[in-house]
């Protein structure tokens, strides 16, 4: 097939490269634009035009896809599909009709639950134990079209965002290949059950807030699922932490506030939550790097009864 790719961030480029070594005619990628990145604010390029660039593959980066100018140099592709995984932009239904089997959508969840923007985040942060991708062609609506095939994958007890986003995009690259194969041969895709719908909107920096006083189940999923961005962070001494490592902690007596530190190790310090307790294995102090509490302990009294907050 004739493919324009649309994609950004190192979590697209497997399925690009999957669909390359399929034998299928990638006549062009579309992405972000170039940004500036780190402190520094050097302006880097999408991981997904480097890996492009990199086999010869022509590059777009409209600022806005719904431009009319835009949509018109991807009418003069002439697509037979477009794949779209992470991109980034809601793309509008004039671009939608053009190719001839639709835009298929790459999605890291089970849909219909975790429509949104950020699956693999909610997917941890609410305890779910089960994900996975599902191809789907799109329509106007925020993942709400049509699903092709899924691929399901455990999420491990200490597996964070970041470690399952790389997971999912080795997934992504197989499952596309085929949900290629099966609509060229015909297949027609399933309607989503609305009703069963959950969501997983945009990241905010206040979505980092530790709230202490949930269960420590709920404290320890929190911390996993927001690596590599917003981070969880608590306040201690007035200053922010960013607790960066976490896992579920012993129980802990009653009548200890939610935050309360209960005990300071070697290794880790054991912090009272609404239910049970989290034990800290890695932060990162206002101004400095991460590190592992061990390390941080080295330079730094932490003190039994002092108490974090939300920071």
């Amino acid at each position: 097939m004739r493919i324009v790719f649309m994609g950004t961030p190192a979590m697209a480029v497997p399925p690009l490269l999957a669909l390359i070594e399929a034998g299928h005619d990638v006549v062009s990628v579309v992405t972000q634009p170039d940004r500036p990145k780190g402190r520094g604010g050097r302006v880097v390029p999408p991981p997904v035009k480097a890996a492009a660039e990199a086999r010869g593959i022509p590059v777009l980066q409209p600022g806005k896809v719904r431009e009319p100018g835009f949509v018109e140099a991807f009418r003069a592709l002439s697509p037979d599909a477009a794949v779209v995984i992470a991109f980034g932009q809601i793309l509008p239904q004039p671009l939608l009709d053009i190719p001839r089997f639709g835009c298929i959508n790459i999605h890291a969840s089970l849909l219909p639950r975790y429509r949104g923007a950020a699956p693999i985040n909610w997917a941890i942060a609410r305890g779910e134990r089960e994900t996975g991708l599902t191809t789907m062609r799109m329509d106007a609506g925020m993942d709400t079209g049509p699903t092709y095939l899924t691929a399901k994958t455990p999420i491990g007890p200490e597996e964070d965002a970041e470690t399952l986003t790389e997971r999912l995009s080795q997934m992504a690259g197989p499952l596309i290949v085929e949900t290629l194969e099966k609509v060229a041969e015909g297949m027609t895709p399933t309607p989503q059950d609305d009703a069963a719908a959950t969501y997983a909107p945009l990241l905010t920096r206040d979505d980092g807030r530790i709230a202490w006083d949930r269960p420590a189940r709920e404290v320890a999923d929190h911390v996993r699922a927001f690596v590599p961005w917003p981070g969880s962070f608590t306040a201690y001494r007035g200053e922010r932490w960013k607790v960066t490592q976490a896992r579920l902690g012993e129980s802990h007596a009653r009548g200890a506030a939610p935050g309360t530190i209960l005990r300071v190790d070697g290794d880790s310090i054991l912090v009272a939550a609404g239910l049970g307790s989290v034990r800290i294995f890695a932060l990162q102090p206002p101004g400095g790097r991460a590190m592992s509490v061990q390390a941080y302990l080295n330079g730094h009294a932490v003190e039994k009864g002092e108490v974090l907050d939300g920071g």
